[in-house]
Order: structure tokens, then C-alpha cells, then sequence
């Protein structure tokens, strides 16, 4: 392999951006031709995001409910279609791949969700969850799924004797590793987790969070995981990208960033995270509450909550710009530095 193929990342995301419209109904119309104020509605739910993601690493994504983290996960998955922007997987553009090598790219891609009871089809049993997909794409043959379904069941921690159960016969925890199961079944090389253990037990958390460890380890797997407990991300994550309202505000190293957080937003984030050693003191959350997405505010999105905004804060939008080595931010303040 040539030194320019090790340099390539396995994912880059560049200037993507991703709207939702809900258009004027046959009321709205009307009601706009006689002169009301209505119009369409825009949510922009991602606004301009630029990432990088190296082979074999894991990058935690994290922001308040509402961000757009989500809907990035699933326009990297190709759930969503980009509005704007191209998402490159191994240095191809995925939306101009055809056949085979969109078919291929699509499969190397997986996603795993937040809810594993609506994620899996309640009428199917595992055998055919898992062992549908990998027939479909002939990743495997029909005669071999048998053993090919228990082969993967048994390295997310499931009995393969379990395989013609259906999805209410077990618990949440045990649905996730299905849904796991299902994403391994294609042989991947890129997951991403959105919000996989934010809807399990405390101490189930840990079991699969151990689980992604050890199929990263074993597997040489790239993880976007996607989460608002940075708990989670600091003990998963090699690197942090911090998202508001859309945008990316701050890019780091897990250890550098939860040492010594740059952009006010991250550093109200980490003031509120539970630790052993923190003296008893009043809890004060960010002020305000993070603005609606179909109506921003101008220039940086977190002026209205940051009490450092001055008038620049206001009308110009701040570029996320490199701080330090493998540090990025996007804060007004850091030009003075």
C-alpha cells in the first residue's frame, strides 16, 4: 500500500449540510397568496460540517438533543441524502459511485441505532435479522447462512441456539447485540453508533460499550459514535467533535479536549460532567435554551447563550480553524491568540 493510500482517510465529510423542508399546503398557499406571513419551513439540521476520520479510530460526537448529530450519522450512512457537500469514503465521492462499487461502499457503511425494539422487524426471528442481508449481497451463500448466523451471533455475546427467537423474546440489552449482529453480518469496515447504549441499563452500558472495543480490536473497525453522555465518549473516543445547532465548534484529542476545553460551549459542557472528586457546589446549566433550527440565530449559533459574545459574535460566523496541532476550534476569541 503507497504512502498516499495510508494518508487517505477512511471518511471525509466536507462542507456537508442537510435541510429539511416542509412545504406550504394547499391552506398555507392560499392563505400566503391573500397576504399572510407563512412560508415555507426550512430545519437546518446540519450547516456546513467538515470531519476527517482515520482508519481504525474511533471519533465521538457529541452535542445537546436537537444538534444534528443524528441526522449527520445517518447522511454518512446514507440514510439521508446531503443537501450540500460530499461525503468521500476511502477518497471516493459516494454519490457518484454506480453499481457494484455504490453496492460495495454502501455495505462497508453500517449503522447501528438508539432503539433496538424499532429498529428490528418484530416479525422476523434472528436467523433471518442477521442472515438476511449477507444472502441478499452474497457475502455468503444460503447453505452456509446457518452457520455463518451463528458464527456472528456467538462474537456479539449470543447463544446461537437463540437464532429463531423473535426480537420481544429478549431484552434490551440482548436486542442491541442483534442489531450489532445485523451490521457485522455484511462485514463492514465503518459503524456508525448513534446513540447505541443511551436506552440500556447502566450496567449493560458497559458490557457493550466493552463489546465495541473488542470487535474494534479484533475487527479493525472505524467508529462514528454518536452520543450526548460524554462519559461514554471520553472512555470510547480516540477524538471529540463538539456540535451546535448544526455546526462543528470544536475538534479534539479525547484527553487534550477534557483537559482543557477552547470553545465556551464545550467548556459548559464538561463543567456540568459528574466526577468522583467534585466538591459539593450549585448546579448551573448553560443558560437559555439551544435556538430552533428553522430559524438560527446569525452569526456564531451559541452568541445568545455564551457569556463571552461581543457584537463580532453576532454578525459573523466564526471558522472552525486549527488552534494547536490535531486541535481545531471555531471561536471568535481565539483571535487574539
Amino acid at each position: 500500500m503507497s504512502n498516499s493510500e495510508l494518508e487517505t482517510p477512511i471518511l471525509s465529510i466536507e462542507n456537508v449540510s442537510k435541510r429539511f423542508v416542509k412545504s406550504l399546503d394547499l391552506a398555507g398557499k392560499i392563505a400566503q397568496k391573500l397576504g399572510a406571513r407563512v412560508r415555507e419551513e426550512i430545519v437546518h439540521a446540519v450547516d456546513g460540517v467538515s470531519i476527517e476520520i482515520k482508519d481504525g479510530e474511533v471519533v465521538g460526537l457529541v452535542g445537546e438533543s436537537g444538534c444534528g448529530k443524528s441526522t449527520l450519522g445517518r447522511v454518512v450512512a446514507g440514510v439521508h441524502g446531503a443537501s450540500d457537500g460530499r461525503v468521500l469514503f476511502k477518497g471516493q465521492d459516494v454519490a457518484d459511485l454506480e453499481g457494484n462499487e455504490a453496492r460495495e461502499a454502501a455495505l462497508k457503511i453500517q449503522m447501528i441505532f438508539q432503539d433496538p425494539m424499532s429498529s428490528l422487524n418484530p416479525r422476523l426471528r434472528v436467523q433471518d435479522i442477521v442472515g438476511e442481508a449477507p444472502v441478499v449481497h452474497k457475502v455468503v451463500s444460503h447453505s452456509e447462512i446457518e452457520d455463518y448466523v451463528a458464527q456472528i451471533m456467538t462474537r456479539v455475546g449470543l447463544d446461537p441456539s437463540y437464532a429463531r427467537r423473535y426480537p420481544h423474546q429478549f431484552s434490551g440489552g440482548q436486542r442491541q447485540r442483534i442489531g450489532i449482529a445485523r451490521a457485522l453480518a455484511v462485514q463492514p469496515d465503518f459503524l456508525v453508533c448513534d446513540e447505541s447504549v443511551a436506552a440500556l441499563d447502566v450496567s449493560i452500558q458497559a458490557q457493550v460499550l466493552n463489546l465495541f472495543m473488542k470487535l474494534r480490536e479484533d475487527l479493525n473497525l472505524t467508529y462514528l459514535f454518536i452520543s450526548h453522555d460524554l462519559g461514554v465518549v471520553e472512555h470510547l473516543s480516540d477524538r471529540v467533535v463538539i456540535m451546535y445547532l448544526g455546526r462543528v465548534v470544536e475538534v479534539a484529542p479525547t484527553e487534550d479536549l477534557f483537559k482543557e476545553p477552547n470553545h465556551p460551549y464545550t467548556k459548559a459542557l464538561l463543567a456540568e460532567v459528574p466526577r468522583l472528586d467534585t466538591r459539593a457546589r450549585r448546579f448551573a446549566p448553560i443558560e437559555g435554551e439551544i435556538p430552533s433550527p428553522i430559524d438560527p440565530p446569525s452569526g456564531c449559533h451559541f452568541h445568545p447563550r455564551c457569556p463571552n459574545a461581543t457584537l463580532r459574535c453576532r454578525e459573523e460566523r466564526p471558522v472552525l480553524r486549527e488552534i494547536s496541532p490535531d486541535r481545531h476550534s471555531a471561536c471568535h476569541l481565539n483571535d487574539d491568540h
